[in-house]
């Protein structure tokens, strides 16, 4: 199993290139489902999870082909078998992001109950209430989501869908399904996320009609049916974010080619508090900083404020700041499992129930440690490059699913770590 071997005290220069948002990227592979033309996809990262996705839409039938320059192409016409099976979809619960597409053009769609990462229970449920108010029969059995219209209807009906709480992965699914359903949906309480209106813009280049993408009420008018399409995803915010917490944390100055400063106004705020310097840029976001930083204290909540996908590695820039801080984790449970492989390094943290409190110290030391899950993995790594000594990060294959090569990237910036067996 690969480990990283990170030897810190380092500072970062220079630049490093952020790549396309995963969470795009899969949501976006599902849209080409919704066509019998070619779509093309640039700037798609890789990573293991895009590699899962790509084999369950082969699995289906459809042509999918990946050049090593970030492009995807796909062709759904071919495509055979409307079902996303268990054996795919338990490493990836984005699977579910195929229910919504192979619904909406075949009328029917089997797939499996997902599995993924170990932090808490993410229902699937507003998924299936979503897609029943628009005329879908859904029923779970063996493990398995078997949806299909009604006798005698060929098209979904559009539907006004007010979701109990705010899913991301569910206003993508039902934006896809609306976009060939009959009439118009109205999705209230939508999440907000630039990946939702990323996925809009494709749509909408694909024939879709759709507005108020990004805001949490979005409209769509379905149209019968869509055509190819040329689209880059949007680049990752949370990927620029993890390099943001790092340059604050090691000290020195680095630019982020295609890091969008307008999707992390929370994050670069608080960053901006505790005392690094951060410009947005044309085509990028440049950060510089030194010395020990102040620590800041926040609360996770959805888009735009502060990310549940960006706490752990907030949390590795507090834990060597000056001072204390608060850390409320109000979007999953189980978020917190960083903590010890950090007080493992020497960090001082305390978790009660969904808050953490960390008193900064004024080093850590290299240890081995264990990556748990995917951001937890990137705070692990933040913390590994201002340790004194040797850190060793173990189970890094979490990093993998969501990092697009992130040692050789922090290698191009001065870090001295190696990925090893």
């Amino acid at each position: 199993m690969d480990k990283l071997l990170i030897r810190g005290g380092r500072p970062l220069q220079g630049e490093v290139a952020i790549s396309g948002a995963k969470n795009a990227a899969l949501p976006e592979l599902c849209a080409a489902l919704l066509t019998a033309e070619p779509v093309t996809l640039t700037n798609v990262p890789r990573l293991q999870d895009v590699n899962t996705m790509l084999t369950l839409v082969r699995n289906m039938g459809v042509e999918a082909e990946r050049k090593d320059d970030g492009t995807v192409l796909l062709n759904a016409g071919p495509l055979s078998s409307p079902e996303a099976p268990y054996e795919l979809v338990k490493t990836m619960r984005a699977s579910v992001l195929a229910l919504g597409p192979l619904l909406a053009r075949f009328g029917e769609a089997t797939v499996s109950l997902p599995g993924g990462c170990a932090i808490g229970s993410r229902p699937v449920d507003q998924h299936i209430k979503g897609l029943q108010a628009m005329g879908a029969e859904i029923v779970v059995e063996h493990g398995y989501m078997i949806a299909k219209l009604p006798k005698g209807r060929t098209r979904l009906q559009g539907a006004r869908i007010t979701t109990d709480m705010v899913t991301v992965t569910g206003t993508e699914n039902f934006l896809m399904a609306a976009a060939l359903a009959e009439g118009e949906t109205i999705l209230e309480n939508a999440a907000q996320e630039p990946e939702i209106p990323d996925l809009a813009e494709m749509l909408i280049k694909m024939g879709a009609k759709i507005e108020g993408h990004g805001s949490s009420r979005i409209r769509i008018q379905g149209v019968e049916r869509l055509h190819g399409c040329h689209h880059q995803v949007v680049a990752d915010r949370i990927e620029a974010g993890t390099f943001l917490c790092a340059v604050a944390a090691t000290g020195g100055s680095v630019f982020l080619r295609h890091g969008r400063a307008d999707h992390l106004d929370v994050v670069i705020e608080k960053l901006r508090e505790a005392g690094a310097t951060i410009t947005a840029m044309a085509d990028g976001i440049q950060v510089a900083s030194q010395g020990r930083l102040k620590a800041q204290s926040f609360r996770t909540t959805e888009y735009p404020g502060f990310p549940t996908d960006m706490q752990a590695q907030f949390m590795a820039l507090n834990a060597i700041s000056h001072g204390a801080s608060t850390v409320t984790e109000t979007i999953f449970e189980n978020r917190f499992m960083h903590v010890n492989e950090m007080v493992r390094l020497g960090a001082h943290i305390q978790t009660d129930g969904k808050v953490a409190v960390i008193e900064g110290v004024a080093k850590l030391s290299g240890a081995t440690v264990m990556a748990t899950d995917l951001r937890a993995s990137a705070s692990l790594v933040i913390a590994g490059l201002v340790a004194e000594g040797e850190t060793l990060v173990d189970r890094i294959y979490h990093l993998d699913r969501g990092y697009d090569q992130m040692e050789a990237k922090l290698r191009g910036i001065g870090a001295d770590i190696e990925r090893i067996q």
